[in-house]
């Protein structure tokens, strides 16, 4: 894969954990919220490690 498409998809991914945690934050549902932040966690994750590969 080409850096500049590496770059694109950690954006994409950064943007995507972004969303997951704003949408978490105006859950009232507590599982949900969970469920929501661990989601934005993982992919926040793994858009910052080199490889892109999952967690």
């Amino acid at each position: 894969m080409s850096v500049a498409r590496e770059v694109n998809r950690a954006q994409q991914m950064r943007e995507k954990a972004r969303h997951l945690t704003e949408a978490a934050e105006r859950t009232s549902d507590p599982e949900q919220r969970r469920r929501l932040q661990e989601k934005a966690r993982k992919l926040q994750e793994q858009s910052e490690r080199p490889d892109g590969m999952p967690v």
